[in-house]
């Protein structure tokens, strides 16, 4: 007799939610087949490891389906208007650096400068039609993005208070690399250590890089402005891959204490993981990130020691010098770039931050150092060279 409820093999799965995808869409032509290979793996990862809860199993099916069928949108939009692929894009300013560092909130205030076109989370969520200028600030699918943005809050109290989202505020790439299934976000979501490990040691991060220009050549097609401002700390574990394909980008990092980045950060994943697995233990999230977060630090040093940046395409910014003075630590950062630093612009900078304070303390479930399990002293030791190389404070631990 055949078996009614076996469990579907990660082959049936991608293939009914790639049928989904191609439904929604109303397209069938994903373009290159650089998404294949990260998706198996991540199906493969999420049925082995992830324990995922009703809740979870759709929040995943959903994520899956909708990365996919942005991709087959953006290739149905690309053919349909050849001109896309002849968009330039000219010296981005891309930040990186650990989370937890101060790097949403430097793009947030340098996305004020008019002449900085940072990607916002509305039009990354819903690309196609391409944002035309005429509608920008006027387009539906705000109201469409930001609707889904007021759900989070229902489903996970307090999480917007501490990292906070909404349809017009700067998105960070991580979220583009995601429809080539090579995004740090799937790890951060979700307990996929097998997936986790290949897309930092194994795969080629040259396609999710491609990928990439294209999101940003369809998002500028009909919507220009001087220069890209993009941001995602996970960049920071692909410095060779990203200079390659944007030789001219100007490159700001981030840095703060990473022991204390390894306990923000474990608030912020435990935050997403209470909602979609019953099987959550926040040590085994704070040993993942640790070793994540020694890596990239390490990978920041030999991308300094290898000569990945030519002169002055590599700014670096403390975390001390930006929690004392935020304003005059951009005001820094503009003269290095030999830009100028309006009083419009400024002023538009000091209006945002008014407006949006940032992390409220108590907004969220806390985790101290402690309750990571971690050993403090060999994390300390493990992180010396970096903290050394970049005159890096430690901070108190609580």
């Amino acid at each position: 007799m055949t078996e009614t409820n076996a469990p579907e093999s990660v082959e049936q799965r991608r293939e009914r939610l790639v049928a989904a995808a191609i439904e929604a869409a109303g397209a069938d032509d994903f373009g290159a087949d650089t998404w294949r290979e990260g998706l198996d793996i991540y199906l493969a990862s999420l049925a082995e490891s992830a324990r995922l809860n009703e809740i979870g199993v759709g929040v995943a099916d959903d994520g899956i389906v909708g990365d996919l069928a942005t991709r087959l949108r953006i290739e149905a939009w690309r053919k349909e208007h050849p001109a896309v692929a002849e968009q330039e894009i000219r010296q981005p300013i891309i930040i990186v650096g650990q989370p937890r560092t101060g790097t949403t909130i430097l793009l947030d205030l340098m996305a004020q400068d008019p002449a900085n076109r940072a990607p916002l989370s509305w039009e990354v969520e819903r690309p196609v039609p391409a944002p035309r200028t005429a509608t920008y600030t006027t387009d539906p699918r705000i109201a469409e993005a930001q609707a889904q943005f007021d759900l989070v809050d229902s489903f996970i109290p307090g999480f917007a208070s501490f990292h906070e989202l909404g349809a017009e505020l700067a998105q960070e790439d991580v979220r583009i690399f995601t429809s080539d299934f090579k995004s740090m976000q799937h790890s951060l979501q979700f307990e996929v250590p097998a997936y986790n490990r290949w897309l930092l040691h194994e795969a080629d991060m040259t396609q999710a890089y491609a990928w990439h220009r294209r999101f940003l050549q369809h998002l500028q097609s009909e919507h220009h402005s001087e220069r890209w401002l993009l941001k995602s700390p996970a960049h920071l574990w692909a410095l060779p891959e990203l200079m390659k394909e944007y030789p001219d980008a100007i490159v700001i990092q981030n840095h703060r204490d990473p022991l204390k980045v390894i306990a923000s950060l474990s608030a912020l994943g435990a935050s997403l993981r209470e909602m979609t697995t019953d099987h959550f233990e926040v040590t085994r999230l704070a040993a993942q990130y640790s070793e994540d977060i020694l890596l990239g630090l390490d990978r920041a040093l030999e991308a300094r020691a290898s000569g990945v940046f030519g002169g002055g395409q590599v700014l670096d910014v403390r975390y001390q010098d930006i929690r004392h003075d935020l304003i005059g630590a951009i005001g820094r950062i503009y003269d290095q770039l030999g830009w100028d630093l309006s009083a419009q612009t400024e002023a538009r900078m000091r209006a945002f931050l008014a407006a949006h304070p940032g992390d409220q303390s108590g907004s969220l479930k806390r985790y101290t150092f402690a309750d990571t399990g971690l050993d403090e002293g060999e994390l300390r030791e493990r992180a010396r060279a970096y903290q050394e190389y970049f005159d890096v404070e430690s901070e108190p631990l609580d």
